[in-house]
């Protein structure tokens, strides 16, 4: 807008010393009334379209504060299985109240040690993976969760979001985002990352770490953030960005395919798998992840 006016200042500027040269003064006056006339149409035009350029403040849109007695099914499901994750987990994950439950204000996600047989799979260990497929997605939002992380090698809690259809493929060509993810052995540290591209095992993932200047994340709660937009993706823990990423594709569409569709989100804690490694005989358990709140804004339009 600063270069608009810059701009219209010396078109008239220009157009003053023109009509100076005018022989007539009425035509003088004429010709820079036109001019006057048709630079305030442009300034509106061109303001306008910077006004409805400019994004929106967020809003909320959706949110759980788990103020209740009990997990809210209208917004959450618990996924049963013991498949892995695709990444050698060697967790249950399973709906009990022992490893999913509201206490006390807060989301409990807990990882048990413990033999636990179902559906023809044994298990040494249990613990619950909830997602709001099917209840409730978005496309282009903000992303608030206010959490207190569990800790020791072999413990992997995260806080990300797949596409709700594989519209361009199978993972990870329709993407995967992740708000937060943090490997046990290093409670200080957690990731924020993207993967996109091609199926596996062609595809590819991109991302930065925040580490903590003192303490760690299973001391305290702190807010991880992460903002969606058709441009870039930003990464924040506790109000400060630590990641931007504008750069991403997928063999299923053009950019900025995968991330154009609408995801929903997950929450979770696994036990083992190809990142962390197994648990120790340093690792205790159980391990809890306390969740405070998870809230969902979007632009205002």
């Amino acid at each position: 807008m600063k270069l608009l006016l810059a701009l219209t200042t010396g078109v008239l500027a220009v157009a003053t010393s023109e009509t100076a040269r005018l022989a007539s003064p009425m035509a003088a006056v004429t010709l820079r009334g036109v001019i006057l006339r048709t630079l305030t149409a442009l300034v509106f035009v061109l303001g306008m379209q910077a006004t409805a350029a400019e994004p929106g403040p967020w809003k909320l849109v959706w949110a759980d504060e788990f103020d209740g007695a009990k997990l809210d099914y209208s917004k959450w499901a618990v996924e049963e299985n013991a498949h892995g994750g695709g990444n050698g987990e060697q967790q249950f994950f399973v709906e009990r109240p022992e490893n999913v439950c509201v206490e006390n204000g807060h989301l409990v996600i807990e990882a048990r040690k413990g033999r636990f047989e179902s559906m023809g799979q044994i298990r040494e260990y249990t613990s619950a993976r909830i997602r709001t497929k099917h209840r409730a997605d978005w496309k282009y939002c903000r992303v608030e969760v206010r959490a207190k992380l569990p800790e020791g090698r072999g413990i992997w809690p995260a806080i990300w979001m797949l596409p709700t259809e594989t519209k361009y493929g199978g993972w990870a060509a329709s993407g995967e985002m992740d708000i937060m993810e943090m490997v046990g052995h290093e409670p200080n540290k957690v990731h924020g990352t993207l993967h996109y591209g091609s199926k596996w095992p062609k595809n590819v993932h991109t991302g930065k770490p925040f580490v903590l200047e003192k303490g760690t994340f299973a001391e305290d709660f702190h807010v991880f953030a992460m903002e969606w937009e058709p441009d870039a993706i930003r990464w924040y823990v506790d109000g400060k960005l630590f990641q931007t990423q504008t750069k991403w594709r997928s063999d299923g569409g053009p950019f900025p395919a995968p991330f154009d569709q609408a995801f929903h989100l997950i929450l979770n804690v696994s036990v083992g798998g190809q990142w962390p490694g197994p648990p120790d005989a340093k690792t205790v358990f159980p391990q809890r992840m306390l969740v405070d709140y998870v809230r969902v804004l979007q632009r205002a339009r």
